[in-house]
């Protein structure tokens, strides 16, 4: 027991410090952005990448949460070495390689968009597969789920219409707003007759087109613009903390952590419902004889989830350079992507393979 109190404090204490990196990526990356230039960004952003993935290496060869302490300070001095950098001269090799940097991030596009989309295809199955398991255990629970069904769709329909004006102002944009609402009608129904769909899973899905409908309602003028924010730094401590207030109420795209939090979010849980692909009926959820922990599922899922900070730089700079147009864009295309990747799972799983209605 004397050993609790102790143990209790460092763990806070490495839990703080989590959480004082995350909140510096989060600041310090725009802060660049607005008050720098685009390169200059982007090199904080490939430093703070290859940080984070020394971080991970050290966390897989030595795994100690005294790394989580000692990378604090690390965030700071490689803003500080970003903004000296770039305060007189650049270096062209310094250019080039935020240059390259920027080039894979937005090549990169169609891998996020892949990703985010199977993980929400992934989290919205594996709940109606634990709803199909709960409704076999009494009438309390069907009925739960049937009324948390219908207020996700009805949830879905507001949002929409809600979001409709603005997300629909162009012909392009309003035709793939009907397509992808009718698509998800008519698979819904026809999942529906070849019970291969539940009402938990085809309301999740619903629920994810509202969201990404909603964000491709934001115009540019949603977002502030980063250099009316920002003012020089005077030794007075008090200016100091409004400007930074300021800077984080208003400059910090909230579309962007909107969708840079549920990104990461599915991808988190996407990784944790992995290992449980695959297993055989006869296996138990904590798997058999521990043999789980053999699973190429389960070693991709140990790497994300050692690695989930330079996924999370990753995921962060690219929404930050992502345009209006191009997010709306890949907005579109992952509404699109996700439901025909819906629609060709419920062609291709057998009847004995899902976990669908009665």
């Amino acid at each position: 027991m004397a050993a609790a109190g102790p143990q209790l404090i460092w763990r806070v204490v490495a839990s703080t410090a989590r959480l004082s990196s995350v909140l510096q990526i989060l600041i310090f990356l725009p802060l660049t952005l607005s008050t720098l230039s685009t390169s200059a960004f982007l090199l904080l952003s490939l430093l703070l990448f290859l940080h984070s993935l020394i971080h991970g290496t050290l966390l897989l060869v030595w795994g100690s949460e005294v790394l989580s302490l000692l990378q604090v300070p690390m965030h700071p001095f490689l803003l500080l070495v970003c903004f000296n950098a770039f305060s007189e001269s650049v270096s062209p090799f310094l250019v080039t390689a935020a240059s390259w940097w920027g080039t894979i991030l937005n090549w990169s596009s169609p891998g996020f968009i892949v990703m985010e989309g199977l993980s929400s295809l992934l989290v919205v199955q594996k709940l109606g597969q634990m709803g199909k398991e709960l409704v076999g255990q009494g009438d309390v629970y069907q009925f739960g789920f049937l009324v948390a069904a219908a207020a996700a769709y009805v949830t879905s329909a507001w949002w929409i219409v809600a979001t409709y004006p603005a997300a629909a102002q162009s012909p392009l944009s309003s035709t793939l707003l009907g397509v992808a609402l009718t698509s998800l009608i008519f698979l819904t129904l026809i999942g529906f007759v070849l019970r291969r769909t539940n009402v938990i899973e085809s309301s999740g899905l619903a629920l994810f087109l509202a969201y990404n409908i909603w964000l491709c309602g934001f115009d540019q003028q949603s977002f502030s613009d980063p250099a009316s924010s920002y003012v020089p730094l005077i030794p007075n401590i008090v200016p100091h903390l409004q400007t930074l207030v300021n800077f984080i109420i208003n400059t910090l795209p909230k579309p962007v952590l909107v969708a840079l939090c549920y990104r990461l979010i599915v991808l988190h849980f996407a990784s944790r419902i992995l290992p449980t692909i695959g297993a055989d009926n006869w296996e138990s959820e904590a798997g058999v004889d521990d043999t789980w922990g053999e699973r190429p599922t389960s070693r991709l899922t140990h790497l994300l989830l050692t690695y989930r900070q330079a996924i999370f730089v990753t995921v962060y700079s690219h929404l930050l350079l992502l345009d209006h147009s191009s997010q709306v864009w890949w907005r579109w295309m992952s509404i699109l992507f996700t439901l025909t990747m819906w629609a060709i799972e419920m062609l291709v799983t057998s009847d004995d393979e899902k976990y669908k209605v009665d």
